[in-house]
């Protein structure tokens, strides 16, 4: 049952934008960034396989770091938490048992009871067309939880700014990530908006429904 109403939907939403100047004094409190936290851990993928993982930087020379190769733009330092999405550079049969493993753990089934879901997923990302971009398949399931994680942080007030203004091997290299299998894909600092960030009260600018929404 929904305890959101329609109204505070579409009002936190237009609420939200690419914040530019986050204020430095201001934190998430603990509670709320663990309920944002369980948000990304319940971000939707596809089969559910979740090829991702998600590194929260707070460490002030850690993100001071990170601004240097993130176009030096502020926010990665200025923000409350800093949360890089990464994404799995290889997917294979050990990964999907993984996953299946974990099923079978959270759902109180065997394991054994799963292995026609077991072969449409190496199937499709194992031994079809799809596992020569595996990588890329990957990295469109970090999108969805990153957009969750957008409408998460709208709906309690806590600003964000995504950022594809990285650079990934960079990245990589200071978060120790080379010759591991993962690799950073976009990042997305969040916290409390700066009161004198002129961004914040301009009116969004989208193009009308009637122009982006067709119904059949």
């Amino acid at each position: 049952m929904s305890s959101t109403s329609p109204q505070t939907l579409v009002e936190q939403l237009r609420w939200r934008y690419a914040t530019k100047k986050f204020d430095p004094a201001k934190t998430i409190h603990p509670a709320l960034w663990a309920a944002l936290e369980e948000s990304l851990v319940l971000s939707p993928s596809s089969y559910g396989l979740q090829p991702w993982k998600f590194m929260v930087i707070t460490d002030p020379g850690l993100k001071a770091r990170l601004k240097a190769v993130s176009w030096n733009q502020p926010q990665v330092e200025d923000c409350s938490h800093h949360v890089v999405f990464l994404a799995k550079k290889t997917f294979g049969v050990a990964d999907i048992d993984r996953f299946l493993e974990r099923m079978a753990e959270v759902r109180g089934v065997s394991v054994d009871s799963l292995k026609m879901y077991r072969g449409y997923m190496v199937g499709d990302l194992v031994e079809g067309p799809r596992a020569a971009m595996v990588r890329e398949w990957a990295v469109r399931q970090v999108y969805l939880a990153l957009g969750v994680f957008l409408s998460a942080t709208a709906m309690v007030g806590v600003d964000t700014c995504p950022l594809e203004g990285i650079d990934s091997a960079q990245y990589d290299a200071i978060l120790g990530l080379e010759g591991t299998d993962w690799t950073a894909v976009v990042a997305c600092p969040a916290g409390y908006r700066s009161e004198s960030d002129k961004y914040a009260t301009l009116p969004k600018v989208r193009y009308k429904a009637e122009e982006l929404i067709e119904r059949r």
